[in-house]
């Protein structure tokens, strides 16, 4: 039978010293799941209780430490217009000292440019503001005494010691502008807004106010001037600013994305290493690996650490939780490429439990072989299939998102094309195929329609007067996968029950060998009427069998395992919830097989689609441009096929999957194998 791959469960000790490059291996590695086990595992004495807590301290300002000069990075990055991936690389290495000044070097400089970047953005503004309200009173014929009056702008003249300027210009950066008119004159400008802090500066540094006569009606030349050379130095000035970021972000790209590798994989560290077990200098790593990886593993780690190791390994069912049910061993599929393309859509659903059958390759067979009944054709099929090899390893890199999705298509795409074969249908052409068919059935197998010509197609689906007993052959046939389906998930829910010991489930219940009896026997019953049998008196003892055990099975459970009482609920629950569950076993049942036509309905409905698009493109293929309008509804027609019907035909086939395959079995989920490792995406 096909199951999970078999686990162990291991206890890793090791020193403090070689903590950090265990876990930096098991990271990269992605070998082991841990389980972290409660510290009574390991009883501690009052010292090692105060040693535990100085230690798990001491991890956490370590960490603290570590976010902090993960968001210096992430700031440095945003600021440069770098992109960078908070985790490790393969390469990447604990951080020590030197990476440590590095950073505070780099956030000192870039800290430094960006306050200058943002002075200097404020300045411009004000000083843009400055000078097209001095442009625009320039000209006026307005005393230069009522300017307050008249605009927004508020213009200070005055004198000021050369020492005093610098210290002014600085503390007013960004909130007004102090341009120098030549020896110890200048003119300080702002908002009207920003009048009362610029005169209350100028008033703490001495600023000595010149009068402005009466009758001077001009803004002195000197400061529009000025005004205009600032301006300029300040656009150059933010010009050579952008520049040096260019050379910063060459200087520290390579830099910036190695140290944030480095800090990443030392914040999963030391966070995992905060919740590890710990007493004194010694730390035990606990986890679940694949049983055909521990020897080779616990080699690699004792020759990392030169043997300061020690290792103990664990059966599953030597795990007090895992017997006590606390603790789910985890589960990891091996598959081929073909098999492994579909493990998704049973881990969508749930994960198989530990030790029992892995439905995989059942849903990779299924899902091709139904998906392929109700999507044939070989033109569409063939799109399908391309669409796989050029979403594949070796495709088109633009498409490697969907790499997933290469190997399903593939196979669908395949199974498509032989469905398509059958049915005669090439991108919805219902002729291109009937001559090669007719001469293959006539070489090969002889066969004569009623012209005495071989048929035209191997399956014709559109339903006609001539062809509707095949038609119901056809359907006979999806009803027979189904069945074929069905049974596979009973059994396959038998075999999980008896290996997790619970028999009467196995035996007894409606999913169990007496639910199977009772399905089969009931198929039994129903072919022999169909070719022309009757109902005989047995035929009540066959199905009331199975039925009588399915009712009674509480109560033979309860005497198997010797549990006392037999009806803990009474009689009138007991016989009420046996009545329900009988109604359930064949509601479910009826309910399961018949849901299995839609399989045949949806490949009629694939044949009458393409049908349709054929009789649309002849019936305008005689008018004025009829070959351009053909080709135009054939294209448009095989792609919303494609499209549409494809994806529609995906969502039943799954849904099929889930209620009619995995609803026997999957009663109980289990736990999907996921290995600590520091880079989320692994390349494949």
């Amino acid at each position: 039978m096909i199951r999970p791959q078999k686990m162990k469960q291991i206890e890793l000790t090791v020193l403090e010293r070689d903590v950090d490059r265990l876990i930096t291996f098991l990271g990269r590695q992605g070998v082991m799941q841990f389980s972290l086990h409660p510290e009574e595992r390991l009883p501690l004495d009052a010292a090692q209780t105060k040693q535990k807590e100085v230690v798990r301290a001491r991890d956490e300002a370590l960490y603290q430490g570590i976010q902090e000069q993960l968001e210096k990075l992430k700031s440095l990055s945003v600021y440069l217009g770098l992109e960078i991936a908070l985790e490790p690389e393969e390469t990447s290495l604990f951080p020590g000292p030197a990476e440590a000044a590095l950073v505070e070097e780099m956030h000192r400089v870039v800290t430094a440019l960006t306050a200058k970047e943002h002075a200097l953005i404020q300045e411009r503004e004000h000083l843009e503001v400055t000078l097209n309200e001095a442009r625009a009173f320039s000209d006026l014929n307005t005393p230069l005494s009522a300017l307050d009056q008249l605009s927004y702008l508020t213009l200070r003249l005055g004198r000021l010691d050369l020492k005093e300027q610098a210290d002014l210009r600085e503390r007013l950066e960004g909130r007004a502008v102090i341009i120098s008119l030549g020896d110890d004159r200048v003119a300080a400008a702002t908002s009207r807004k920003g009048r009362f802090a610029l005169d209350s500066e100028l008033k703490k540094h001495a600023f000595i106010p010149i009068p402005v006569p009466e009758g001077d009606h001009q803004i002195p030349p000197e400061l529009l001037s000025s005004l205009e050379r600032r301006f300029g130095e300040m656009i150059q000035e933010l010009h050579d600013l952008e520049k040096r970021k260019e050379l910063l972000r060459a200087e520290y790209g390579a830099q910036l994305r190695a140290l944030a590798g480095s800090y990443s994989m030392a914040a999963i560290a030391t966070q995992l290493r905060g919740k590890l077990v710990v007493s004194k200098n010694l730390y035990v790593l606990s986890g679940w690996v694949p049983a055909d990886t521990l020897k080779n593993l616990v080699e690699e780690l004792a020759e990392l650490t030169d043997g300061r190791l020690a290792v103990r390994s664990f059966d599953p069912d030597e795990i007090g939780t895992v017997k006590e049910g606390k603790e789910k061993v985890p589960v990891l599929l091996k598959h081929g490429a073909f098999v492994r393309s579909f493990e998704r859509i049973v881990f969508s659903y749930g994960a198989p439990l530990y030790g029992t059958i892995d439905p995989t390759p059942f849903v990779a067979v299924f899902f091709t072989i139904l998906f392929g009944i109700m999507f044939g054709d070989v033109g569409q099929g063939f799109v399908l299939l391309l669409l796989g090899i050029l979403t594949g390893k070796r495709g088109i890199k633009a498409l490697s998102s969907f790499r997933v999705y290469s190997t399903p298509l593939i196979a669908v795409g395949c199974a498509s094309m032989v469905m398509g074969l059958l049915s005669g249908s090439v991108f919805a052409h219902e002729e291109l195929l009937v001559g090669p068919t007719q001469k293959v059935l006539g070489f090969f197998m002889g066969l004569t329609g009623q012209t005495g010509e071989p048929p035209e197609r191997i399956l014709h689906l559109m339903p006609e007067a001539d062809n509707i007993e095949k038609l119901f052959y056809f359907f006979g046939f999806t009803l027979a996968v189904g069945i074929i389906l069905t049974s596979i998930g009973l059994w396959v829910n038998i075999i999980n029950q008896m290996a997790l010991k619970h028999y009467e489930k196995a035996l007894f219940s409606k999913t169990g060998i007496a639910g199977v009896l009772l399905f089969w026997y009931a198929l039994f019953i129903a072919a022999r009427c169909l070719l022309g049998g009757r109902f005989h008196r047995l035929d009540c003892v066959g199905l009331m069998t199975p039925v009588f055990f399915i009712f009674f099975g509480p109560i033979i459970g309860r005497l198997m395992a010797k549990e006392r009482p037999l009806l803990p609920e009474g009689l009138m629950v007991f016989i009420v919830e046996g009545f329900v569950e009988i109604l359930e076993t064949l509601s479910t049942y009826i309910s399961n097989t018949v849901s299995f036509l839609r399989v045949g309905a949806f490949a009629l409905s694939h044949g009458v689609l393409s049908f349709i698009i054929f009789t649309l493109s002849g019936m305008v293929s005689h008018v004025t441009g009829g070959p351009l309008f053909s080709l135009i509804i054939m294209l448009v027609g095989n792609v919303v096929i494609i499209l549409l019907e494809g994806m529609i035909v995906a969502i039943q086939v799954v849904r099929l999957q889930y209620y009619e395959f995995f609803s026997k079995f999957f009663t109980e989920t289990g736990v999907e194998f996921s290995p600590f490792r520091f880079r989320r995406e692994v390349k494949s």
